[in-house]
């Protein structure tokens, strides 16, 4: 059986994650300190018994799936499994990008939390509150609703536009079959959401997020993190990582450096990923982290793959009897 493991994204914490990790293991502990070290915050108490509006501003959100997916990967590591042993590729939806990386030994752990505190600050600042948003289309093919997003862009635009402006509306994710996520100015995004429903989708729905992720009005936070990566260690992965914007495994330090880049601004390819990882012979994925969202999402894309979620101290010490 070939294995991957997936780190999910934002969308997947909780307050209280982590803390039974932290309770049962050590080196769990030490992880979430290691972050809470780098960023010199007191991040892990935040997310075990914090505020769910503060958890959920974009920049305490992206470290923190990162700390418990690594406390998870730090747990197996702890119980001499390698992770070259234990699966043959890495991948991660959004940040959970940064979670495969550091995973795959490509980043430190401490860099990668500084790196998406300011992803996160960046992100939030690129696009004034208000300005942008982002909605869920359910129930059609991903090639419908990119023809949606650039009707509404234009549709818009042809409206007025912000200050005269072209109004942008992207894809921004490709989750699943049936599940795509359009991003861009609110006036454009609103109309993706009726031209959908006309459309014939089941569900259209704006979504509850702080801006308009994963399109080009995020250019400020790419530039701004282009600079961040330039000078972050990258060391080549020890498995290969599957690249949202590739949906393919990568391997060289520098590529998946412009990646990281490229991704602020690019879709997330998640559906096509699942089916690459499928074409190269996985047949088991397993979630490391908050959440089983991931996991529910490659059932819906490839139901020949066995998916399972390992975020609790009773499913890790299950999962270290497994690759043990």
């Amino acid at each position: 059986m070939t294995r991957a493991f997936i780190f999910p994204g934002q969308g997947s914490q909780f307050i209280g994650m982590g803390k039974d990790l932290s309770e049962s293991f050590p080196i769990a502990k030490q992880t979430f300190q290691e972050v809470d070290d780098a960023l010199e915050q007191n991040l892990s108490g935040l997310m075990f018994e914090g505020d769910d509006a503060e958890l959920n501003l974009t920049e305490n959100t992206q470290p923190a799936l990162m700390a418990v997916s690594m406390a998870v990967v730090n747990v197996l590591k702890d119980n001499a499994i390698k992770l070259d042993d234990a699966c043959a590729m890495v991948a991660g939806h959004s940040l959970g990008e940064y979670s495969a990386l550091t995973a795959a030994g490509t980043l430190e752990i401490a860099d990668t939390a500084r790196l998406l505190k300011i992803r996160g600050q960046a992100m939030q600042k690129a696009v004034p509150v208000g300005v942008g948003s982002m909605a869920a289309i359910l129930g059609l093919d991903f090639d419908d609703v990119q023809n949606i997003a650039n009707q509404a862009s234009q549709k818009a635009s042809e409206q007025g536009g912000e200050q005269g402006e072209e109004n942008v509306c992207d894809a921004a994710n490709d989750n699943s079959v049936g599940q795509v996520v359009v991003s861009g100015h609110k006036a454009a995004v609103q109309i993706a959401v009726d031209l959908a429903t006309e459309a014939g989708a089941k569900r259209a729905v704006i979504l509850p997020v702080s801006a308009p992720f994963h399109c080009a009005l995020m250019a400020p936070a790419a530039q701004k993190m282009a600079h961040a990566l330039a000078d972050a260690t990258f060391r080549p992965p020890v498995v290969p990582v599957v690249a949202n914007v590739t949906a393919q495994g990568q391997s060289d330090p520098n590529d998946l450096r412009r990646l990281l880049v490229d991704q602020i601004t690019g879709m997330v390819r998640w559906r096509e990923s699942v089916l690459w990882m499928g074409e190269n012979g996985v047949t088991e994925m397993v979630e490391l982290g908050a959440g089983k969202v991931l996991s529910g999402l490659a059932r819906r894309i490839n139901k020949d793959i066995a998916c399972t979620s390992v975020g609790t101290p009773e499913q890790v010490e299950e999962l270290i009897k497994k690759l043990s």
